[in-house]
């Protein structure tokens, strides 16, 4: 019997980081990417950008790697660089994100501010944007003290922040 030699390895990728204030794109409070020259229009460029939202301790980036390269590009952004695109209602209801990430509705991390509903993924912060909101508005009900999610026959308000 032959020893068997180990693959070649691939050489590790030079890694790029791009500041905040370096960035040449951004995100607005809607979900919107922008750049000098206006507003993002190509769906699969706004895809590409979305599914590669990365978070660490320094914050949220865009990555992508070209050749040998892997750039990470920290990007401002107003609110939160998470969004709600999608409602998958089945049960139970589903929330599918900007990122391409699907997690469950859950109403007790749900919260409003400024007339916004978010819901909360660990420390995240993650909105609904308008489309998303709208086919989950047969669920929201108007209470007393503010707004309330119907789920099956059980009423959950939903605190304001």
């Amino acid at each position: 019997m032959t020893p068997t030699e180990p693959p070649p390895t691939e050489p590790p990728l030079t890694e790029v980081v791009i500041a905040k204030d370096k960035a040449v794109f951004w995100m607005d409070e809607h979900g919107r990417w922008h750049n000098r020259h206006g507003r993002f229009e190509h769906k699969r460029i706004i895809e590409h950008f979305n599914r590669a939202i990365r978070r660490d301790q320094d914050g949220y980036y865009v990555t992508q790697e070209r050749g040998d390269i892997r750039e990470r590009v920290y990007f401002p952004y107003t609110d939160t660089p998470l969004f709600v695109t999608r409602i998958v209602t089945a049960e139970p209801i589903q929330l599918v994100l900007n990122t391409g990430d699907t997690i469950a509705l859950d109403p007790c991390r749900l919260f409003t501010r400024s007339d916004q509903l978010y819901q909360l993924r660990g420390d995240e912060h993650i909105k609904f944007s308008d489309r998303a909101l709208l086919n989950l508005s047969a669920c929201l009900e108007e209470i007393p003290d503010g707004l309330a999610i119907r789920i099956g026959d059980r009423l959950h308000p939903i605190p304001c922040r």
